[in-house]
């Protein structure tokens, strides 16, 4: 009787760690690199190496860019290494037309500024002041009594004017403003003359003198798509839309008549 060996198993020898380990020479010209790295890069901070000089600045039109850049002035000969968020952010925060920004470096001397800037809807009233106010209900700046007559007007109740910079609470223009960015961004053809808020209820005045009645503040998108539909049904002596309920959607003639929403859906 045979005997059939089984195949041995292959023994692999075992790496020798000594060899395997990096030798001190190499350990100290690595840290040796390191080293100079780190003071190239402390040079490259405290030098003119990359000194900024230009500040470039887009998506802002012309005199929100000339704010912009003289608020980043104090910047310019700082090494782009050095610059951190808040020599940005803080100079450019106190800036009512910047809604936002961010920044980036193009070496080796120019800082690139990326601006979101406030969208002015409204001009705000009270008294004899006037001042523009942009979608998020800030305060952009005063304007003279009559300026920008193509923007609908916020009427605030009595109290102190608001600084320039500050952002409005909703019931005292903050959620009209919101309301004619919505009506901006849906592309309301009706003209706005302005905006009324009364115990957290929304009214839009036309031109044509028809109040848009909208209710609360929310689904104004909703709301003024209704009105869109509603509006060229009505004749020249309707006094108001009330779209406050979408779906029964209610105009005031003389005598008052309610608009059924299925003939109006026709339109």
């Amino acid at each position: 009787m045979g005997v059939v060996p089984f195949p041995q198993r292959r023994r692999f020898a075992r790496p020798d760690l000594a060899t395997l380990a990096p030798s001190w020479r190499s350990l100290l010209v690595a840290a040796a690199l390191a080293v100079l790295a780190a003071l190239l890069y402390v040079g490259a901070r405290e030098t003119s190496v990359f000194a900024i000089r230009t500040v470039v600045v887009r998506g802002a039109p012309p005199p929100v860019a000339a704010e912009v850049r003289r608020a980043l002035g104090p910047v310019e000969g700082k090494s782009l290494l050095a610059l951190g968020q808040s020599d940005v952010g803080r100079r450019l925060a106190v800036l009512p037309d910047v809604a936002s920004a961010s920044y980036d470096r193009a070496f080796p001397h120019t800082l690139t500024v990326v601006v979101v800037p406030e969208q002015p809807v409204a001009v705000v009233r009270r008294g004899s002041g006037s001042w523009v106010v942009s979608a998020r209900g800030r305060i952009l700046r005063t304007v003279p009594h009559g300026a920008l007559s193509g923007l609908p007007r916020i009427w605030l109740a009595g109290g102190t004017d608001p600084p320039v910079g500050t952002t409005l609470a909703p019931e005292s223009g903050a959620a009209a403003a919101a309301a004619l960015a919505v009506a901006r961004r849906v592309g309301f053809q009706a003209s706005i003359a302005g905006v009324t808020v009364s115990d957290g209820t929304l009214a839009l005045k036309l031109r044509s003198g028809l109040e848009l009645r909208l209710g609360t503040a929310d689904d104004v998108a909703l709301k003024l798509a209704a009105a869109a539909r509603i509006l060229p049904l009505l004749g020249p002596d309707a006094s108001y839309l009330d779209v406050s309920v979408p779906a029964r959607p209610v105009a005031m003639t003389a005598p008052a008549i309610a608009v059924n929403p299925q003939v109006a859906s026709r339109g």
